[in-house]
């Protein structure tokens, strides 16, 4: 999760909904399986246009809007308080996106954890219950970021609450049911959402969402790394990587000269020889959080007879030598600020390498610049942990068997109502429901369309309402592969 964001509204505008009268608007639905699209049909004439309704919302301003056939998309600044606690302190610009289906569909809401996707795209939930999507751009991630940044008011409570004020100022227009979803860092947002504002959404749905409880206490990920895939698999991955700590001096001068040439810099991990080292060590663990086993194994180069020249391009393919450059780090800074102040990150011991590696697996701290203070807060976690044990309700997270990430997964205990953890076999860090065995996706279909509110039949056949569109149903893993989160 590391490599595996960005009011001035006054104190007398009311925090939440907007209450616009008429029907929204809506190009055709040819793809829908559940029947006509009663605002399709209608047109752009026989109500106020969605964009009116969507800018009549305070503090709510478009960027632009992209055309998609069945929908209309909007890319939208919505004003925020930098620290909910104190409003009158300051706000910033949030960006926000909806994928406008009809406003008689229920609507999902994503958040990457990260940044903004801003063309039109459809998370998995949306694709089943046939809805409308709100997304979000996590907080402090650029340009969703107040200028000057207080780093202290990024946090999940801070997080939370903007999806909670968005939510509100949305639910007018889109009445009917919420689903709040993400994968990995978003998946951990719709979980930490779900556990500071449990009365707004309708269902969960968390994908390869991380749950470091303690995060001195990393062994549960050294078992897996262990014991992931075939061993062969397994040998010649761990092999590879030692090669390129074994190579350190040519590699490196190859590093060091493609940096110079490109313009990249090391002053926020210190030296380039603990950004090359940081990539390396990165090797065994993104492979298997992105690679499929069945196929990628094969190209694996031979630790003994490989040239310098492929072991370099393959950690390069798999990795990026950029990753731990500062123009890299820059875009990140803040997740590593919150794995490093509540978040958690994995210190995984590797001891194949143990005798080459100079700095270990290195901590958040040397992926943020110095003038940034940061101090962990270890009880975070496991208030989020106790809670969803005990008090989840119509909660599903999905996982992958092969993705480290699902090392510590999120459980249910007593007290927890109507959810479910699943995992699909053989699927790495891009788990989704499609993936699970053929019982556990048609529950978990169910379970996505009653918590959506739709009907009976549908909840019965258990099959997405909308058709697989190859365009707008990019998964996120497929369109940016971050390793670490």
């Amino acid at each position: 999760m590391r490599k595996a964001l960005r009011w001035l509204l006054s104190l007398v505008v009311l925090i939440g909904t907007v209450s616009v009268s008429g029907a929204a608007a809506t190009a055709a639905e040819p793809e829908s399986r559940t029947g006509s699209n009663s605002e399709a049909n209608k047109g752009r004439t026989a109500g106020t246009d969605i964009k009116d309704r969507l800018l009549a919302v305070p503090g709510m301003s478009l960027i632009e809007e992209k055309p998609y056939d069945g929908y209309r998309f909007f890319v939208l600044n919505y004003t925020q308080p930098i620290d909910h606690r104190h409003p009158g302190k300051g706000t910033f610009q949030q960006r926000i996106s909806v994928l406008h289906k009809d406003s008689s569909r229920p609507t999902v809401f994503f958040s990457s954890g990260y940044d903004l996707y801003d063309s039109p795209w459809r998370e998995e939930p949306t694709q089943i219950v046939d809805g409308n999507q709100v997304s979000i751009e996590y907080r402090f991630f650029t340009p969703s970021r107040p200028e000057p940044a207080d780093w202290s008011k990024l946090d999940i409570w801070q997080a939370a609450t903007d999806q909670h004020r968005i939510y509100r100022a949305l639910k007018g227009i889109y009445p009917k049911k919420w689903l709040a979803t993400g994968a990995s860092k978003g998946g951990m947002t719709a979980t930490y959402y779900e556990r500071h504002y449990p009365n707004d959404m309708n269902g969960i749905v968390a994908y390869v969402a991380p749950n470091d409880v303690v995060d001195r206490e990393d062994s549960a990920y050294d078992r897996f790394l262990a014991n992931v895939g075939p061993k062969e698999c397994r040998d010649k991955v761990n092999a590879i990587q030692r090669e390129a700590l074994v190579r350190r001096a040519p590699l490196q001068k190859k590093f060091a000269a493609w940096a110079a040439d490109s313009g990249y810099t090391f002053d926020t991990v210190g030296t380039l020889d603990k950004s090359y080292e940081a990539v390396v060590m990165d090797l065994a663990w993104g492979f298997w959080q992105y690679q499929d086993a069945a196929t990628a194994c094969a190209r694996v180069p031979v630790a003994a007879t490989a040239t310098d020249d492929q072991v370099y391009a393959y950690v390069d393919r798999v990795i990026g030598w950029s990753a731990y450059t500062d123009q890299s780090l820059a875009g990140y800074t803040a997740y590593y600020y919150q794995a490093g102040t509540e978040l958690g990150s994995p210190d995984i011991k590797q001891p194949h390498l143990k005798d080459l590696s100079r700095y270990g697996y290195q901590p958040p701290r040397n992926f943020v610049p110095r003038s940034i203070p940061m101090k962990f807060k270890p009880w975070v976690m496991p208030s989020v942990d106790s809670w969803v044990r005990h008090r989840a309700d119509r909660m599903l997270f999905v996982y992958g068997e092969n993705d480290p990430w699902g090392a510590e997964p999120f459980r249910l205990g007593k007290g927890a109502r109507d959810s479910y953890v699943m995992t699909a076999p053989g699927a790495n860090h891009g788990a989704d429901v499609a993936g699970l065995v053929p019982a556990e996706k048609a529950k978990a279909t169910a379970r996505i369309l009653a918590w959506a509110g739709l009907s009976p039949a549908a909840v019965q056949q258990a099959e997405p309402l909308a058709r697989f569109d190859k365009r707008l149903d990019r998964r996120e893993v497929e369109r940016e592969k971050r390793i670490r989160f």
